[in-house]
């Protein structure tokens, strides 16, 4: 019998209760309270992960992990409150991988889709579908589901990158597949390095193009390019946002939509001395600080970050950021879902700060 099945201090109801429940049968009424709330739930949790004190242990995995497993040398971050979910929020994975210099993290694919932030690297690279393209600190680098892609890393240090995956989503959808590379060559043959973002990373596109998939055609969004757009927009935007100071979203030119159809990006540029707006989203929030140095007060809580720290916001917890220097935060979010199934909710101001109470 269910460990859970439905009591009442009613005998007639009781007895039900307990006939239906071999059949696997439970009463919705005594369930609709747990199942539709008031609100958005979460059984996430916020948290910081400081990086210079978890780097010793990233960097460490590279002498306890062969080379030949290097795809996977990866410490995933675990939302203190769902430890063993294997998720940094209800919808979202994200963890530390290290590529040690000389390595191949051989070419796999898998219909979880990939977003990954690098964080160190010299001359790091990866290949997607067979195009290389180059690894730098700030560097968004897409793995859309299904294409194949491998690492490597030809520099003197660690390479270690912030993977960012919808594992979670797809897991629970259900359609969960993967495949390594058997080919004849380390990578697919493909495209030359360069080739989608001279034709894609222009804001413009070729002739007679027609999209081929829902993901963006651009496996690389550099970081200086992306840096150089938030401050020319700085310059001349005299009415930045009130919660994000000037924040951008990482597009598919293709759709002018998220990058990924389970995965958004962002980048935000905040002044030094930016005290930002309460504000609050149905999406949950990984955050990765790329320069700067501030906090984020979230809910009653306060957490202090500096350069290339990383933390979570779930989904409907009040936050706002303040900021000691010129920062640069990334962000990628399951928001795009949110809009795609029309249950992307918002609050700012006061009404979010009305749940902190």
């Amino acid at each position: 019998m269910d460990e859970t099945f439905a009591q009442s201090d009613n005998p007639e109801k009781a007895d039900f209760y307990r006939r239906i429940d071999d059949d696997n049968l439970y009463p919705v009424w005594e369930a609709v309270k747990e199942m539709i709330t008031k609100g958005p739930q979460t059984d996430a949790q916020p948290h910081l992960w400081r990086f210079d004190d978890i780097r010793p242990f990233v960097v460490e995995s590279g002498g306890l992990v062969s080379g030949e497993d290097a795809e996977r040398r990866t410490l995933m971050l675990e939302n203190p409150a769902m430890r063993g979910k294997r998720c940094i929020t209800e919808a979202l994975y994200s963890g530390l991988q290290c590529i040690m210099p000389g390595e191949i993290a051989e070419p796999h694919r898998h219909t979880p889709s990939a977003l990954r932030m690098v964080i160190e690297s010299e001359t790091g690279y990866t290949s997607v579908n067979g195009e290389r393209c180059a690894m730098a600190p700030g560097d968004l680098i897409l793995n859309p589901s299904w294409t194949w892609h491998g690492h490597g890393h030809d520099g003197p240090g660690p390479h270690i990158s912030m993977t960012c995956l919808d594992v979670p989503l797809v897991r629970f959808l259900g359609p969960v597949f993967a495949e390594p590379w058997t080919g004849n060559t380390v990578f697919p043959d493909g495209n030359p390095e360069g080739d989608s973002h001279a034709r894609f990373g222009a804001n413009m596109l070729p002739m007679d193009h027609a999209p081929t998939a829902p993901t963006s055609p651009i496996f690389r969004y550099p970081y200086s390019e992306t840096r150089d757009a938030l401050l020319r927009l700085a310059e001349v935007d005299s009415h930045q946002d009130p919660s994000h100071g000037v924040k951008m979203e990482y597009i598919n030119p293709e759709t002018a939509g998220p990058v990924l159809p389970t995965l958004s990006a962002f980048m935000q540029l905040m002044p030094a001395g930016f005290c930002g707006q309460t504000h609050c989203t149905t999406a949950a929030w990984v955050y990765h600080a790329v320069e700067g140095q501030g906090r984020t007060i979230i809910g009653d809580a306060t957490f202090e970050w500096g350069p290339r720290d990383i933390f979570v916001v779930p989904a409907w917890y009040p936050h706002r950021h303040e900021t000691d220097t010129q920062s640069f935060l990334y962000s990628f979010s399951d928001k795009g879902v949110h809009q795609k199934l029309g249950l992307y909710r918002e609050l700012r101001g006061e009404e979010a700060d009305a749940l902190i109470s």
